[in-house]
């Protein structure tokens, strides 16, 4: 990184990354496995250091499991996502996965189609868009319209096609209902639901099912960063839960991926300027939200430190603000690239570094990153 241009860089903590993942993986009851959804950082630094420390990845695109599959030939991988193309079914086949969740009813005829023409047997979970009722979180994929999973009044329907076709071997079914649930009890309660609606369907159909796929959904909280998700009593509660309903038989997947890698990840950028408009105080800084899109995509004031520089340069005075609120927004043009709104600073100066954290997932990895055609921030992996 040239030292004369203004700072602007990701930094990973990848002993933080190893240390956190291997808490929640060891926390969880014997039936249970974590799987990584690679969508929330597929960096191959990531992958590399998450890998020997979860049961698998979890991947949304053949992109994904070529990624996957460069990181362990034999790694399990489950597939989902809704609108998987007809090379994407074709390349899960051939690239091994070991699961196939299915979104659709149409899905499952096309899948069931393709196995039969590469003669071999598909392993299928059918996602569930459920009815609920859910608890309250940040995103809901079911419960409401949305194009996530097979609508729970046509399970029926999915089930049967499912077990008429030897080129599909129903393996389970997959659930993923809330997003970024900050609250252990009320998770608890989603697995109750879905854990008694299979419970429904084996009698009904007198299925032998190995897995049930409770999806990711377990948030952070970016407001409060000392009040996160209370993942011992999390599972402390799951295990009893299991055990109360009879369900340690079954393989029960979370496929996490904010959870696991956001902590580790820390977005650094310098303040190029700081200008008043109309009663407010903007601090514009090196990059934007073509690097770091969460802040805006969940309209949340991103966490953040400021790292006071003392080098100064130039042969005028340094600006500065002192005991008031600001926002601090990138170089991008539009009003939209800003990272938080209105907050409060005791001292900052031009020149000083913005240390936003919590950046290890969804950051870089959902940005656009040529808009504007801006330099990429560098990234560096820190490990011990």
């Amino acid at each position: 990184m040239n030292s004369d241009q203004p700072i602007c860089v990701y930094l990973y903590d990848l002993q933080t990354l190893k240390n956190h993942v291997l808490k929640v993986t060891e926390a969880l009851p014997a039936n249970c496995e974590m799987f990584y959804a690679m969508k929330a950082n597929s960096e191959t630094s990531i992958l590399k250091a998450v890998y020997p420390l979860v049961s698998g990845f979890e991947v949304a695109s053949l992109g994904e499991i070529k990624k996957a599959r460069a990181i362990s030939p034999t790694v399990p991988i489950i597939f989902g996502g809704p609108g998987k193309t007809d090379d994407e079914i074709k390349g899960a086949i051939t690239h091994q996965v070991q699961l196939i969740h299915v979104e659709s009813i149409q899905e499952l005829q096309r899948i069931a189609w393709m196995a039969e023409q590469l003669k071999t047997t598909v392993s299928i979970l059918l996602r569930v868009n459920l009815i609920g009722p859910f608890p309250s979180a940040t995103l809901h994929m079911a419960g409401i319209p949305t194009q996530f999973g097979i609508a729970e009044d046509q399970m029926d329907d999915a089930i049967r096609f499912a077990l008429s076709r030897s080129s599909l071997k129903l393996m389970g079914f997959h659930f993923h209902s809330v997003s970024n649930q900050l609250d252990a009890n009320s998770h608890l309660q989603l697995i109750r639901l879905y854990i008694q609606k299979v419970k429904q369907w084996k009698k009904r159909y007198n299925l032998s099912i190995s897995y049930v796929n409770a999806g990711g959904g377990i948030g952070v909280n970016y407001e409060n960063l000392a009040q996160q998700f209370d993942w011992n009593t999390f599972t402390n509660r799951l295990k009893e839960l299991l055990e109360k309903e009879n369900f340690q038989d079954t393989k029960l997947i979370f496929e996490c991926g904010r959870f696991l890698t956001a902590s580790c990840g820390y977005y650094a950028v310098e303040v190029l300027d700081i200008k008043e408009n109309h009663g407010k105080t903007f601090v514009v800084v090196r990059g934007g939200t073509q690097h770091f899109r969460l802040p805006v995509s969940w309209q949340h004031n991103h966490p953040f430190e400021i790292i006071p520089i003392e080098k100064w340069t130039y042969p005028f005075p340094r600006k500065g603000v002192q005991q008031t609120n600001i926002t601090i927004v990138g170089q991008l043009c539009t009003p939209k690239d800003v990272f938080a709104k209105d907050v409060f600073v005791h001292h900052l100066r031009i020149g000083d570094i913005i240390l936003f954290r919590y950046t290890g997932a969804y950051g870089w990895a959902i940005s656009h990153h040529d808009f504007l055609s801006h330099p990429h921030p560098k990234h560096i992996y820190l490990d011990t």
